[in-house]
């Protein structure tokens, strides 16, 4: 809405043109005279300077002076239709709105622009052809024309950004039918004392100006409503609507707090899901970025963070219940799980920023970089996959696998640093490719530490010993758990050794 008032501003601008006197103050506002010093400014700006901030400034004083310099030079070379007969009944027949409302809309599509659309207008206006019936409808065609804009940039774009567009044509679409139909009608009933007067630039202007703010005005209110059209017109497929639900946690369970405590873990699993699909995304963020799919995981960040208070809100007072010792230790477990979880959707959320980082950057990891991830990321969806059995299933045979797989990780995760500042070292590799590569690694490692947590504190559930999840880490790893080395050496073979290759 605010883009839509701002358009108007060059309009504004033009009509300064009509500004006439002798006195240099007035001679210096006019575009006539500042248009050109902008340009020439800006070109300057633009051909000797190298940093990228000045040149873009400079492209804009150019576009700027440019644009007014063209509306001149049209301006001159329209002034003679005013003596047309031919030109003067084409504007006649302009006062069907339908007509009016349509050329206004095709000459905006094919320039992609409200303002230019509303400028070639003040131009015309010149001839004297230019009457408020015939100019109205034509200035509302310029407001449905310059949504196509952004519906065309929107194709291929995200689901959001599809709607942004919508809304953006509903908008101008309803406001301007609204404004018409209100006009008319009011031409109709009581008649318009300046229906048949003649416009002037500055006159175009406040039209195209105010139309844009009453619209404004009159939809702030239905927002809601807006939102709402342009979900049903770009809508949720059925399984995204569910993957977007957040948990519902029933309080009238809290008289069974078994069963409650059961609920509030099936919403812990969600969020187990949530940040194991977002992780697996985000790798492939890291290699090839996509926009859409990246809305998708900031989606499901959103929902992980939601849940996480949401879940962890109903557990407290799940607590202040009548609780048996076994009840009160599994809300205080699930207190800790749900911090797990959270914090490794935050990592793949780290991964997904430094994608956008590389695409931004126009730089990408190296064919060997990219298969080093990709043996990491196989691995960190492993032991990803195990973590959620063994906290779905509270099972101890996927719990026991987490650890030796998390070490064999730590292992690669420390292969693959050395590599990499040997490529920096040699060369072969950007500075900036580096870094970003070794904060991708970090955060891959530091998701395969909170499914260790996750695992060990299962572990330690069914643990006699009063061991905490560092302690019984270490007992682990000093054979506390018999196959522990056997299956440290099968995860080593397949994925540490496959990396050696």
């Amino acid at each position: 809405m605010g883009a839509n008032i701002g358009t108007t501003v060059t309009g504004q601008l033009i009509r300064l043109a009509d500004i006439s006197g002798d006195s240099l103050l007035l001679t210096l506002v006019q575009p006539s005279t500042f248009s050109p010093i902008v340009a020439f400014v800006g070109a300057i700006f633009y051909v000797f300077f190298k940093s990228p901030k000045r040149r873009n400034v400079g492209q804009i004083m150019l576009g700027f002076g440019i644009l007014f310099t063209g509306m001149f030079m049209m301006e001159d070379a329209v002034r003679p239709l005013r003596e047309s007969e031919m030109f003067v009944n084409l504007f006649t027949r302009l006062q069907n709105p339908i007509l009016g409302l349509l050329a206004g809309l095709v000459v905006t599509v094919a320039i992609q622009s409200s303002s230019a659309s509303v400028g070639i207008l003040q131009a015309l206006s010149t001839t004297g052809a230019v009457h408020f019936s015939n100019a109205v409808p034509i200035i509302m065609g310029t407001h449905v024309g310059t949504a196509f804009t952004p519906l065309v940039a929107a194709m291929g774009a995200s689901k959001n950004a599809k709607r942004a567009a919508v809304i953006h044509l509903y908008f101008n679409l309803i406001g301007s039918a609204a404004f018409l139909v209100i006009l008319y009608l009011a031409q109709g009933l009581v008649g318009l004392p300046i229906w048949d007067a003649v416009l002037n630039k500055g006159s175009i202007a406040n039209i195209h100006t105010l139309s844009s703010i009453l619209a404004t005005i009159a939809f702030l209110p239905f927002t809601g409503l807006l939102v709402r059209l342009a979900e049903l017109t770009v809508p949720d497929e059925a399984g995204e609507v569910q993957e977007l639900a957040l948990p519902v946690l029933d309080e009238r369970l809290f008289t069974s707090p078994a069963v409650a405590i059961q609920q509030a873990k099936s919403a812990v699993e969600e969020m187990a899901a949530r940040a194991a699909h977002n992780y697996r995304n985000s790798v492939q963020m890291a290699l090839s970025y996509d926009d859409e799919v990246a809305a998708r995981i900031n989606q499901r960040e959103d929902l992980i963070d939601r849940a996480e208070v949401l879940v962890g809100d109903y557990l407290i007072r799940i607590s202040n219940q009548n609780l048996t010792e076994g009840e009160s230790r599994a809300v205080s477990e699930l207190l800790n799980f749900i911090t797990e979880f959270e914090r490794i959707g935050d990592y793949a959320i780290n991964i997904t920023e430094r994608g956008a980082e590389l695409r931004d950057k126009e730089l990408a990891f190296s064919e060997t970089a990219q298969g080093e991830l990709q043996v990491l990321s196989n691995a960190i969806s492993e032991i990803l996959t195990l973590t959620a059995d063994a906290f779905r299933d509270s099972d101890m045979a996927p719990a026991e696998r987490v650890e030796p797989l998390e070490e064999t990780i730590d292992q690669i995760c420390e292969d693959l640093r050395e590599r990499h500042i040997d490529r920096l070292k040699t060369g072969s590799c950007q500075v900036e490719t580096g870094i970003i590569f070794l904060d991708v690694l970090t955060n891959m490692e530091r998701i395969s530490d909170h499914c260790s947590n996750v695992a060990t504190r299962i572990i330690g559930s069914e643990s006699d010993a009063a061991l905490d999840s560092h302690q019984l880490r270490r007992a682990l790893h000093d054979g506390a758990m018999p196959n522990y080395n056997e299956l440290l050496e099968q995860y080593m073979g397949k994925y540490y050794a496959g990396l050696k290759q």
